[in-house]
């Protein structure tokens, strides 16, 4: 039996307890947040807050009851203390530490199918095992050996998504490839190499790049010269050809199964490794090189379902990222604020094949999964744009927290010498000018999770933003804005366009919801920083910045990341209740429900009433 020694030294009581009743408290708190659930106060003192929810209440043996401390944060969020989750099942107490049978106990009242329900499960527990192994690590490691770590290490390190529940459920994934390619085990791979037909692929790049002299750079000319000897000795015209870097996992458990007349008929041409070696990242797909930092960052598709989607590359967006890379990049170089000012760092997607599947490229109504099958995207390197003294770091790495309980981001604070109020000034003076600048006078917005940002630090003090990752994630107004006339035809019909809420949504939930909601109650936990505090903070730099900018006075009340409330979008929900395992021909997006309370509209108000 394969790993099975391995699989035991992780998966011990003690470990398997911990990570389990982490899941139940992160359960908890978001399905309260989706609404999902709705516990009630039976007990609250100046210190203490008890939650009660029963299940199949008055139904005897059937009823069940989890009670558990918690404190309630700004944005209908809350702290949920795990240590004190307990349930009550046939008349007896225990420890509240069951995700599995938490999911049975709610299955029916929520509303969640059967089918959805077996499947999650599934994630759960891969979910689960994966929490196995990262704790294991994380108890025989301190905060402090991260501050410092390269960025692709660094993005090694993350634990997943801080808001979905089942961030890590991988599906597709055998427990081998676990070890062997997911972002936490930080294995280094090579990339393999095929020919790809130009009857069916394309090569598309920006205007200052060229494919011959991008694959010799990225394959080295050796390699480069074996491959195209290679096609002679196969009997084909490598000038019909062209090269396309392939994941290993993709190969075996994709191509060959969806792609098996291609290769017979030499359409797809398997060729060999490449020389390098790359570390997965955070989205799996995404692969930084280490033998050569300098090079190209590659993002290839992995056919896994995970956390909503599976991680392919749509055939339309790939073929137009090099042109969205352009669009936002002209938009940055022709204006003084983010080119001199902020100084924005836009890692472009500067080069791209697609490869249209023969058949489901004609199937109407295909599923999604079906037409992002192979294809790669080029990337500029983060570390191409450092300057002397500049560390990049990903921003989801300010929501790690140690096995000790000590922040990554309270180590930064620390060794920047400044104090935590001065800190968090700086990351938002940093972060939101540029964004705001792109939303209120473009109408132009990215997608500004922790995944997708890159803080660039310099003496553990934010300096720089990076963002990354166009080709999923930029979205335009539906306004008819004179700026959006400058947006290529060949876009319009791929970007999203969206109305004023829709737009403002991918910093608000992006952003404010999936980013800043944890870390202000990390800080709040950590330093006892108060929580309104943060969100002011973060209200006065979006005002300084209107201040800076009157003349788009119209677009700051069009734009309204002010107001009381948005809608309440739902990433749990999304799949439990709403989507489920559904395969469509679109990819799924987060459910609505109900609103959210806007922490920089209440903070406002609250100083108000005080003043």
């Amino acid at each position: 039996m394969q790993n099975s020694s391995h699989i035991q030294e992780i998966l011990k009581p003690a470990i398997w307890d911990q990570v389990s009743l982490n899941l139940v408290a992160k359960m908890i708190s978001e399905f309260m947040y989706e609404e999902i659930i709705h516990p009630e106060i039976i007990e609250e003192t100046a210190n203490r807050t008890v939650y009660q929810l029963v299940i199949n209440e008055g139904m005897g043996d059937q009823e069940v009851r989890y009670q558990f401390e918690g404190k309630s944060r700004l944005m209908d969020s809350y702290r949920i203390d795990s240590e004190t989750i307990r349930c009550l099942r046939n008349g007896q107490w225990e420890k509240g530490n069951k995700p599995i049978q938490f999911l049975l106990d709610i299955q029916q009242t929520v509303g969640m199918k059967p089918l959805t329900t077996a499947h999650l499960m599934k994630e759960y527990n891969n979910t689960l095992v994966a929490d196995a192994h990262i704790l294991q690590k994380k108890q025989n490691q301190s905060v402090e050996e991260l501050v410092d770590m390269d960025y692709g290490e660094l993005e090694g390190e993350m634990e997943g998504h801080p808001w979905i529940t089942y961030n890590k459920g991988r599906i597709g994934f055998d427990y081998q490839d676990y070890l062997s390619y997911s972002p936490e085990q930080k294995k280094r791979v090579k990339l393999s190499w095929v020919a790809v037909h130009k009857d069916y692929a394309t090569f598309h790049s920006v205007s200052t790049v060229d494919y011959e002299t991008l694959l010799q750079e990225e394959l080295g000319k050796e390699r480069f010269e074996y491959f195209m000897e290679l096609l002679k000795s196969k009997g084909v015209e490598s000038v019909d050809y062209i090269f396309l870097p392939i994941h290993e996992w993709q190969w075996n458990n994709t191509i060959i199964q969806y792609f098996p007349e291609d290769i017979a008929q030499k359409r797809i041409i398997p060729l060999g490794e490449g020389e390098d070696e790359y570390l997965p990242q955070q989205s799996i797909r995404t692969f930084v090189n280490t033998s050569d930092k300098g090079k190209h960052h590659v993002k290839l598709p992995m056919s896994i379902l995970n956390t909503l989607v599976y991680r392919g590359l749509p055939g339309e967006r790939t073929v137009v990222a090099p042109i969205i890379t352009e669009y936002i990049h002209s938009i940055r170089d022709q204006d003084s604020f983010l080119r001199d000012e902020c100084r924005l760092i836009l890692p472009g997607e500067v080069a791209s094949v697609n490869y249209d599947h023969p058949y489901y490229s004609n199937l109407v109504g295909a599923p999604y999964q079906c037409l992002e099958m192979l294809g790669s995207i080029w990337r500029e390197s983060i570390y191409s744009f450092l300057e002397e003294g500049e560390q990049p770091i990903t921003l989801a790495s300010l929501l790690y927290v140690d096995n000790a309980g000590k922040p990554f981001v309270a180590s930064l604070i620390e060794r920047s010498k400044l104090s935590v109020d001065e800190w968090i000034e700086k990351l938002f003076s940093v972060t939101l000018p540029p964004l705001l600048h792109y939303l209120y006078q473009y109408g132009t917005v990215f997608s500004p999770h922790g995944q997708n940002t890159v803080l660039v630090l310099k003496d553990y003090v934010p300096h720089r933003l990076a963002m990354k990752d166009f080709v999923d994630d930029v979205n335009v107004s539906d306004e008819p804005l004179p700026e959006l006339q400058q947006l290529p035809e060949e876009l319009k019909p791929i970007l999203r366009s969206e109305g004023a809420e829709g737009l403002c949504q991918f910093i608000f939930t992006g952003l404010f919801v999936c980013h800043f909601r944890y870390l202000a109650d990390i800080l709040d936990t950590y330093y006892e920083y108060d929580e309104e505090r943060f969100w002011l903070l973060l209200r006065d730099t979006i005002l300084a910045y209107q201040s800076r900018f009157p003349e788009l006075t119209e677009r700051f009340d069009l734009f309204d990341l002010l107001k009381p409330s948005y809608t309440k979008l739902c990433l749990n929900r999304n799949r439990m209740i709403d989507y489920g395992y559904k395969d469509d021909d679109d990819r799924p997006h987060a459910s609505e429900f109900g609103h959210v309370q806007n922490p920089l509209h209440f903070v406002a108000s609250k100083e108000r009433v005080t003043s």
